[in-house]
C-alpha cells in the first residue's frame, strides 16, 4: 500500500490537532495547569500541526518543497520531543536535587528578555517536576514523549521516502 504524501500531511495534522485537544482537556475539564515545559512542549505541535495544514492544502508536486515541508515539521516536532525529555529527566531527578520553584511563565514574559525565558524555562523548576497525572503507572511527559516521538518517525518517514515522481510524456510516445 502506498501512503501519499497528502494522506501523510493529513494523519499528521488530525494528530496534532488532537493532541492539542487532550491538553486542552486535561487543562480546562480536568483542571491540571500545564507547567511551562508543556506549554513549550504545546508550540512545537503547534507548529507541526500548522505545518502539516499547509503542506496538506498545498499539495506540492515537486520533491523539494515536499521535503522541505517535512523538514520544517521535523524540526517543530523534534523541538517538543528534546523538551519532553527534559521534562521526564526532570521528573526522575531525586527530590534533592529538583530545581525550586520560581516565578510563572506569564511573569518571566512580562519581564524577562525572550532568551532568558528560554534559558528559565529549559532549566525547568520544581513545577515540572510533579506528577501529576498518570496513566499505565507513566506520567503525563512520558506519555507526551511516546507520541512525540511517533510523529517525529512519521515526520522523517516523510522527508527521506522515495516519492514517486509522474511518468513524462515524450512527444514521439504520442505518435
Amino acid at each position: 500500500m502506498q501512503w501519499g504524501y497528502r494522506f501523510v500531511s493529513g494523519v499528521l495534522f488530525l494528530a496534532s490537532v488532537a493532541g492539542m485537544a487532550f491538553a486542552l482537556y486535561l487543562e480546562h475539564g480536568q483542571g491540571l495547569n500545564p507547567c511551562p515545559l508543556c506549554v513549550f512542549q504545546r508550540i512545537g505541535l503547534i507548529g507541526l500541526g500548522i505545518i502539516s495544514l499547509i503542506a496538506l492544502l498545498h499539495n506540492p508536486k515537486s520533491n523539494a518543497m515536499k521535503r522541505g515541508y517535512a523538514f520544517l515539521g521535523s524540526l517543530s516536532i523534534l523541538w517538543s520531543v528534546g523538551v519532553a525529555a527534559r521534562h521526564v529527566w526532570l521528573q526522575n531527578l531525586p527530590p534533592d536535587q529538583v530545581p525550586s520553584c520560581g516565578p510563572g511563565l506569564d511573569y518571566w514574559l512580562e519581564t524577562l528578555p525572550m532568551k532568558s525565558v528560554l534559558q528559565q524555562v529549559l532549566n525547568g523548576s520544581g513545577e515540572c517536576a510533579a506528577i501529576d497525572w498518570t496513566f499505565l503507572g507513566q506520567s503525563l511527559p512520558v506519555w507526551s514523549l511516546v507520541f512525540f516521538s511517533i510523529l517525529l518517525l512519521i515526520s522523517l518517514w516523510q522527508l527521506f521516502r522515495k516519492y514517486q515522481t509522474a511518468p513524462v510524456k515524450r512527444l514521439r510516445d504520442k505518435y
